[in-house]
């Protein structure tokens, strides 16, 4: 497996350019410079900077926490760890509830965090917040499926669309977005069929996680694949790594170490100039 040279970052309509031509996309979930610079160089199309890092970064038990300060943050050290990635990042919970809020947190989110585009969440629903936000020049995509800024509402995080006219009202919901001026959508955690039918109802860019492989790009939390948060696992994470228990068991090497004095040892410890030693020794020594 060979890591790929630099990239060029992907633009807004490129990604509706993959869409037509069936062009297959992968992006990752991360929140922080160093996995950012890990995921460029495993050429990730697309990196997503979601609120979901309250749960895998802060231990919350919801998206719901987050703010817009600190998706802000997120993002610019996202943006740093990786500059030639295409950066999407999440309005987060209560940032877009009137037109007025959502258009001045999503004209501060884009013109602070570096991204290039910003997602939310919701349908027809949001019909008016999603057009306001297009109408002020912000590159906005929304959400279908299980939301997880409505998971009160939906009773936890389940799949949604298990019954045909829960599946024709997610397919409404991706219509809406459409119409509303959104270049995009996130379906999640819907059946493969419903999923589908999502995307062949729209013709602006999709991605999907817990989706099948429905969409023109594939999206998995980057702390789920490189196996990294391991407090829970989703029925739609392929873990390809095991980063916890790689960081644990090092760790526990270290403090092992540390404990029987097998660290630091001499290849760890700074040394000074022979000479520069002995007159240190001699100075000290006449001060006893």
């Amino acid at each position: 497996m060979s890591i790929p040279e630099a990239k060029t970052r992907l633009t807004i309509p490129e990604l509706a350019i993959r869409k037509r031509k069936g062009e297959r996309l992968a992006m990752v979930a991360v929140g922080e410079y160093l996995s950012a610079q890990w995921a460029e160089r495993g050429g990730v199309d697309i990196i997503g900077v979601g609120d979901s890092l309250g749960m895998t970064l802060y231990g919350h038990d919801t998206t719901l926490p987050m703010t817009v300060e600190q998706m802000i943050a997120h993002t610019q050290a996202v943006r740093r760890g990786a500059p030639n990635t295409f950066c999407l990042v999440s309005m987060p919970y209560g940032s877009y509830a009137t037109e007025e809020i959502a258009v001045t947190n999503a004209v501060r989110m884009m013109k602070e965090s570096g991204a290039d585009a910003l997602k939310m969440q919701g349908g027809r629903e949001m019909f008016g917040i999603i057009r306001a936000i297009a109408d002020a020049g912000v590159p906005i995509m929304s959400h279908v499926g299980l939301c997880p800024h409505f998971v009160h509402r939906l009773g936890g995080f389940r799949m949604q669309g298990r019954t045909a006219d829960e599946a024709l009202k997610i397919i409404d919901n991706a219509r809406a977005i459409e119409e509303a001026g959104a270049i995009g959508l996130e379906i999640e955690a819907v059946p493969y069929l419903v999923g589908k039918a999502v995307d062949e109802a729209v013709d602006i860019f999709t991605f999907s996680i817990g989706a099948g492989g429905a969409g023109t790009c594939q999206l998995l939390n980057g702390y789920d694949l490189i196996g990294g948060f391991d407090t829970f696992r989703p029925k739609f994470a392929k873990r390809y790594g095991n980063v916890a228990e790689v960081a644990a068991n090092a760790f526990l090497a270290y403090a092992d170490d540390v404990r029987s004095g097998a660290f630091p040892d001499e290849e760890h410890t700074y040394k000074m100039n022979g000479a520069e030693a002995e007159k240190l020794r001699e100075v000290l020594e006449a001060g006893k």
